[in-house]
């Protein structure tokens, strides 16, 4: 699986994605530029398959990534896992915004989208 290394090293990189991810579970929308919104998406679509699989094993998986966060892994397995139950993948949303004004990375909004595909 081919990953962008974002400039990070490999703890800084899985940390950040790491939060990312828990912050995108937590809030439903966050502001990011658009490479680590690419980044973010692979893991909080993981995240929400496990929640979807519902095993012991799939629980411990998803503490594991994000770093023990009981609250985001409840979330994940009671709230989102029921919402997104009759979707297959596609989870998120990025909806570009304009220029970050230090740098001009891309900004863009990464959201989770409404629940069952139409």
């Amino acid at each position: 699986m081919a990953y962008r290394k974002l400039g990070r090293t490999n703890k800084h990189r899985r940390s950040m994605l790491a939060n990312l991810t828990k912050d995108l579970i937590m809030n439903e929308k966050i502001v990011t530029t658009e490479e680590r919104a690419k980044e973010t998406r692979k893991f909080v679509d993981k995240m929400i398959t496990y929640g979807k699989k519902g095993t012991l094993v799939a629980r411990r998986n998803a503490l594991a990534f994000l770093e023990n966060d009981t609250e985001a892994v409840k979330k994940v397995f009671d709230d989102l896992a029921k919402r997104y139950a009759k979707r297959n993948g596609g989870y998120t949303r990025i909806l570009k915004m304009t220029e970050r004004k230090g740098d001009d990375a891309l900004m863009v909004v990464l959201e989770l989208v409404e629940g069952d595909a139409k």
